[in-house]
């Protein structure tokens, strides 16, 4: 199963990656995180693991991958970064960081100013879902960037799912408007994990969402979270709320 996570900046997407992760790993299934997020630095810090090598070196680097896009336009179909199937055991080892049996990928980071765009690391990140091969018990977890712009890539139309993580601000209810447009036109589940609200908090938020019915997950404000964030230290203690998610995909 390939799984995407959504969300506007700050609502706590890759806290839920992190916690998630851990979960499937408690559960012995093989897991996977991979970080499309060209601006997170953190990510590796919440799974416990060092920051793995962006994985676009292993392809040329960011230059020799943007040559190879400019070379081809317009015709981006004809462009194939990957040439071959990959499965998680057969990932470069070199670009793989792992702990406590969940490995960690990160597609590629922004190092230094006017380096130009991330339109390769989008391209390969999309690439790299897509020809990922996947057994039946295998579990991948894409973290992506804040807003929307992935969807523009296609990074979410690879997934088999896709949560979008709400945190109780306006800005996420709209938000929750627009990517269910867009999880609709490309045939992509979405549902909504409602995160760092309180109980009246939550009430609110569920009157200003139009459907719902999408809500499959509540982790209310967690201050055991907020500190192992802000320290940067790993989440490796479960959460009630996280193993009930695990279920009802599971279900799904």
């Amino acid at each position: 199963m390939k799984i995407a996570i959504c969300g506007k900046g700050g609502s706590g997407k890759s806290t839920l990656t992190a916690l998630l992760a851990r979960e499937y790993a408690r559960r012995n299934r093989p897991v996977l995180v991979v970080d499309t997020d060209e601006s997170n630095l953190g990510l590796h810090r919440l799974l416990g693991t060092d920051a793995p090598p962006d994985l676009m070196n292993y392809f040329g680097g960011k230059k020799a991958m943007g040559a190879k896009i400019m070379a081809a336009m317009p015709d981006f179909a004809s462009i194939h970064l990957i040439e071959e199937v990959w499965t998680l055991d057969g990932l470069p080892k070199d670009y793989v960081a792992e702990d406590h049996g969940v490995r960690l990928v990160a597609i590629g980071k922004i190092h230094d100013a006017g380096e130009g765009c991330a339109c390769p690391m989008g391209m390969l990140a999309t690439q790299f879902l897509k020809y990922l091969h996947l057994g039946d018990n295998d579990v991948v977890i894409a973290d992506t960037e804040a807003g929307i712009e992935h969807f523009g890539r296609g990074i979410d139309q690879e997934a088999d799912v896709i949560l979008m993580v709400l945190d109780p601000s306006f800005e996420s209810l709209r938000l929750a408007e627009k990517i269910t447009g867009m999880a609709g036109n490309i045939g992509v589940p979405l549902y909504y994990v409602l995160n760092k609200a309180d109980p009246a908090m939550t009430a609110r938020m569920r009157e200003g969402i139009a459907d719902p019915s999408r809500i499959i997950c509540e982790i209310p404000l967690d201050h055991g979270i907020l500190a192992a964030g802000l320290g940067g230290q790993a989440l490796t203690g479960g959460h009630p709320a996280i193993g009930l998610l695990v279920e009802v995909l599971e279900g799904r």
